[in-house]
């Protein structure tokens, strides 16, 4: 082997090896050189000499020095693997910790959702019954008031036969209430053959019990002597008895 090979080998020694090398290289020489002493070397030497001198070893100080470097080695790459695992570990409960502050953070923020979506539809509920009272309110402002008189009940018992599809007009009502009680709403017949039977006449359109409980027009009320009920009552049966209210000229 050329002695340029064996240059080039050693440069590829890392610093362990060489040490190791030039260890192991010392230990054999002194092997060597302590097999070479001839058996007679006791013989001729002076025993308080060879016995009284200590046996030193050639490169035992750098085969320690190789061994504590071998260990101090070892150790660092422990301490090196301790520090790593260390260190996954403490990335890996930030990583959970982190997770778990995100997946806090997302639930919050839908129950905020969902709590902000019930507020909104319960003042939407809210509004929308408020417009509805403000909507009823001004409906029953618009109701007409009708004057507690002939004029106002005549007009009163109009609407409710309108809304009811029971002809007749004001002028038809008006003369036939003058005619049968002078505008007045307690005027009761006692002297005809109703009267005679036991069922008087009674009110502005002098309608007899049996003929106001047949024709009695349902929202009105259930009294004889009461304008409205009286005078819409009177135009249903006169509807169907004769078209309209208002071709009545005389009793009926």
């Amino acid at each position: 082997m050329s002695v340029s090979r064996i240059s080039s080998r050693s440069r590829r020694l890392n610093k362990a090896q060489k040490l190791s090398v030039a260890g192991v290289s010392t230990l054999a020489a002194a092997a060597l050189a302590f097999s070479l002493v001839p058996d007679s070397a006791s013989a001729t030497t002076e025993p308080q000499a060879a016995s009284g001198a200590p046996v030193v070893f050639a490169g035992s100080s750098q085969t320690k020095s190789v061994q504590s470097s071998v260990i101090e080695q070892h150790s660092t790459a422990a301490q090196l693997v301790k520090a790593a695992d260390s260190a996954k570990a403490e990335a890996t409960a930030a990583e959970k910790k982190a997770a778990a502050k995100n997946e806090a953070k997302a639930k919050a923020v839908a129950e905020a959702k969902k709590e902000a979506a019930a507020k909104k539809k319960a003042a939407a509920k809210a509004d929308a019954k408020k417009r509805s009272a403000k909507k009823a309110s001004r409906a029953a402002d618009r109701k007409p008031v009708y004057a507690n008189n002939l004029d106002g009940w005549i007009r009163e018992a109009l609407s409710i036969m309108d809304k009811k599809n029971i002809p007749g007009t004001y002028e038809g009502l008006h003369r036939n209430i003058i005619r049968e009680s002078s505008g007045n709403p307690r005027a009761i017949n006692d002297w005809d053959i109703n009267a005679i039977n036991g069922v008087p006449s009674k009110g502005l359109l002098q309608v007899i019990k049996p003929t106001f409980d047949f024709y009695h027009v349902k929202g009105t009320k259930h009294d004889q002597y009461d304008p409205v009920a009286n005078i819409t009552a009177a135009a249903n049966y006169a509807a169907d008895k004769y078209g309209s209210i208002d071709n009545v000229d005389s009793a009926y």
